[in-house]
Formats: structure tokens, C-alpha cells, sequence
């Protein structure tokens, strides 16, 4: 890695990257899922942004690790919580895609469990990749699921992004089982988070 890069924990002023990086890796087609057609993926960033800089949300600066470059810019993120906590972290997106785009999310199938650390959200910006930055970021996170009690990290990753996929296997994930999230296909792996 060329470029000095560290970590940090999100703050509640990170907001607005924060959310554009998760939108980045939900992809855009994920987010129009939930926002629908009648509205922007600007209305969406909005939205993501709210959520970002409010504690108790699954997308809150609370639950980000964020790569920081030598100019103090957010280069990649990690978002992670406890499994457990989904549905009461979930619940602030729920009822704010109600009102604002008014689509009730609220049968969606869970994308965690109880018992892992589920990491909701892991991107670098495009011009950052290939640095080692994301393998920091699944590091970083291991270790946050270690101090947990060596919960094991579950993600969901799109069927079709077998790049993201390579990477996954390549850091010791496991196929668990298969789950539907944002109108995509997606496999759950898995994660055992040792020292």
C-alpha cells in the first residue's frame, strides 16, 4: 500500500460518505428496490445519510469502521453490528422508507442471525481498491468480532459479484446458505473470528 491509510471509528459528521459508500455497496439497482420509482437515488442518499448520523440504526456511524487517507479523506468503510440486534436496527430504515418513499419493507427476510457479527456494508472508493484496504477493513472487523466473543462474521454477497465473492473466500469465509435481499439472489457466508 502506497498510500498511508487508517482507521477510525465513524462519527456522527461522516454521515453523508458513509451512506454514499453503503449505497455503493448495495449498488444501485439494490437501493432502487427500496426506493422505488418514483423517486432518486438522491432521495435515497438522503435518507441513507439521516440514518447514518443517528445512533441505534444498522447503517449509523455507531456501527462504521472508516479507512482514512493521509488527507483525512474516507476512502472505505466497514458497517457491522450484532445479529442479534436486526430488528430493532432495521426498524429506524423501515419506518423511514414508509414515510419518505412510502414502500412497507417490513416483511423482508432477515440477513442476519443471532449469534454473528453480520457485516452489513464493505466498500472502497474505486480509485482505493487493489491497496489492501478492504482486507484491512475485514481485519479490523474480525477483531471488533472477537472482542464481541469470537462471534463468527456473516455478510450476504450478490450471487453475482464473484469478485467480491473470490475475495471473501480468499480471507477464510464459508458458503452457509442462500437468502434474497434487495430483489437479488445472494449466498451468506461466514466468518470464524479467532485471534
Amino acid at each position: 500500500m502506497n498510500k498511508k491509510i487508517t482507521l477510525r471509528l465513524g462519527r456522527p459528521e461522516d454521515a453523508q460518505h458513509i451512506a454514499g459508500m453503503i449505497i455503493m455497496a448495495m449498488t444501485e439497482e439494490c437501493c432502487r428496490h427500496f426506493y422505488g420509482e418514483h423517486h432518486s437515488i438522491e432521495d435515497f442518499h438522503r435518507l441513507m445519510t439521516q440514518l447514518a448520523a443517528s445512533p441505534g440504526t444498522q447503517y449509523s456511524y455507531e456501527n462504521t469502521i472508516c479507512a482514512i487517507d493521509d488527507k483525512g479523506r474516507i476512502v472505505g468503510i466497514s458497517v457491522s453490528y450484532d445479529g442479534a440486534r436486526l430488528e430493532e436496527l432495521r426498524q429506524p430504515f423501515i419506518d423511514s422508507a414508509i414515510r419518505e418513499f412510502g414502500i412497507d419493507h417490513s416483511s423482508m427476510s432477515p440477513e442476519t442471525q443471532s449469534g454473528e457479527l453480520y457485516l452489513d456494508s464493505l466498500a472502497v472508493l474505486p480509485e482505493y481498491r487493489g491497496m489492501g484496504i478492504a482486507k484491512l477493513l475485514l481485519k479490523a472487523t474480525a477483531e471488533k468480532a472477537y472482542k464481541m466473543g469470537a462471534l463468527p462474521i456473516g455478510l450476504l454477497v450478490d450471487e453475482s459479484n464473484t469478485q467480491a465473492e473470490q475475495l471473501y473466500y480468499k480471507m477464510g469465509f464459508r458458503h452457509i446458505n442462500n437468502n434474497k435481499w434487495g430483489g437479488h439472489n445472494m449466498k451468506h457466508l461466514q466468518l470464524t473470528s479467532e485471534k
